[in-house]
């Protein structure tokens, strides 16, 4: 079965106008916009072509103004960032507080997202036995997905 992106769009888009409503924050065409397009594949997109993307639609193509938007929907919890890609993805769990780990094929570069908060917890209590405090994590784990491994074989 084919998997339908305009409903994850529309699915993100409705979850970060009721998450912006709820914060007291506004979803400007900006934001939205750069949401969308961040969701329109599940391959992460980077700033640069972010910038590019909306400029030919129109939009100010000054850096800032795709930074401020990216920093925003960042700090709203709609989008992540994949740091081995420099890239950012749409959150499939924005509706709830999680850490997100990432599986990054290697082949098509597709990125899937999971929340497993036991494994955050487990990191945690590591950390803790060496005194450590954790303040930020990131987990992306990389190989192949279903689709490339079958094709591979």
């Amino acid at each position: 079965m084919a998997h339908n992106h305009n409903h994850c769009i529309e699915q993100a888009l409705h979850t970060a106008e009721t998450i912006c409503a709820e914060q007291g924050q506004r979803l400007t065409k900006v934001r939205r916009r750069a949401l969308e397009l961040i969701w329109q594949s599940h391959r992460p997109l980077g700033a640069y072509q972010l910038l590019a993307k909306l400029a030919e639609e129109g939009f100010n193509s000054a850096p800032p103004t795709v930074y401020r938007a990216l920093d925003f929907l960042l700090n709203a919890g709609l989008i992540h960032k994949v740091e081995s890609m420099n890239a950012y993805l749409g959150c499939a769990h924005a509706d709830k507080p999680h850490k997100g780990y990432f599986l990054i094929c290697d082949e098509c570069h597709n990125v899937m997202e999971f929340d497993y908060q036991d494994i955050h917890q487990a990191l945690i209590a590591k950390a803790a036995t060496q005194g450590f405090e954790l303040r930020a994590e990131t987990i992306e784990l990389t190989g192949l997905c279903a689709s490339c491994r079958g094709a591979k074989s």
